[in-house]
């Protein structure tokens, strides 16, 4: 399991391992928050020497946006943790160490894989507990959430450069008519390259897209005959208007 710990105790003593450290995490979203910095140091250490953990390493990231999942800090404080160096990781709040449900999911994951507990003073939850096991399910599904709506908006905003005529992608400057006529040809890449004076990967592009544009072809043209068939079956077709003429 993950922990989020704010216990005395028996449970606390999980947390001092022999030949480990506990990391102690802060950050600031901007360089005048020196005074905020100098706060959750202070909580920190305060909980750490509660607690008894005489053995700690304070990792801090000043004036770096809590939406960067890439921080001088926090990527060694990382790095210690894949090098099993660590035993337990505390931070002030979810908030300090990440912004992103994702990326606290992600950590929360690699941390339980990796034996680290983690620590949110704030927040006083324990992923022991009937709750804590909740709130990580909640998590994993609000990131799940997460990945779903930005996949969802870079779907409708492609779709809608595209009905705006707005070029996709880097601008295709191969001759496809050309390369497909000498593909079904029988001409190897490298003549089709030569006389369509492109690379062998835009050969290889081109044929690519001519199986898919040719499957996609042979899909429409079942369905409709399959379509077919089933209102001929039903009777369903309707009969020529122009071979009788409307009655009034």
């Amino acid at each position: 399991m993950i922990y989020f710990i704010f216990l005395k105790g028996d449970l606390i003593s999980t947390l001092k391992t022999e030949g480990k450290r506990v990391a102690i995490y802060a950050r600031t979203s901007t360089l005048d928050q020196s005074t905020g910095l100098e706060s959750q140091v202070r909580v920190l250490r305060q909980y750490c020497e509660q607690n008894g953990f005489s053995d700690f390493e304070l990792f801090s990231d000043n004036g770096i946006s809590g939406t960067k999942s890439s921080r001088p800090a926090l990527d060694a404080m990382m790095a210690a943790v894949e090098r099993d160096e660590i035993s337990a990781v505390v931070v002030h709040s979810f908030s300090r160490f990440a912004r992103s449900t994702t990326h606290l999911l992600n950590a929360l994951t690699r941390f339980k894989q990796k034996g680290v507990h983690f620590v949110s003073i704030s927040e006083r939850i324990d992923t022991n507990s009937a709750v804590g096991v909740a709130i990580f399910s909640i998590l994993a599904a609000i990131a799940q959430l997460e990945r779903d709506l930005i996949a969802s908006r870079v779907k409708i905003g492609l779709e809608n450069a595209r009905a705006k005529g707005k070029l996709i992608g880097r601008k295709k400057l191969r001759d496809s008519d050309l390369i497909r006529k000498l593909l079904k040809s029988g001409l190897s890449f490298r003549q089709v390259s030569t006389i369509a004076k492109c690379s062998h990967g835009s050969v290889s592009a081109e044929k690519k897209a001519m199986k898919r544009d040719e499957e996609e072809a042979r899909k429409k043209s079942l369905a409709q005959a399959e379509a077919e068939k089933k209102m001929k079956e039903t009777g369903s077709i309707f009969p020529d208007l122009a071979e009788e003429p409307a009655k009034f």
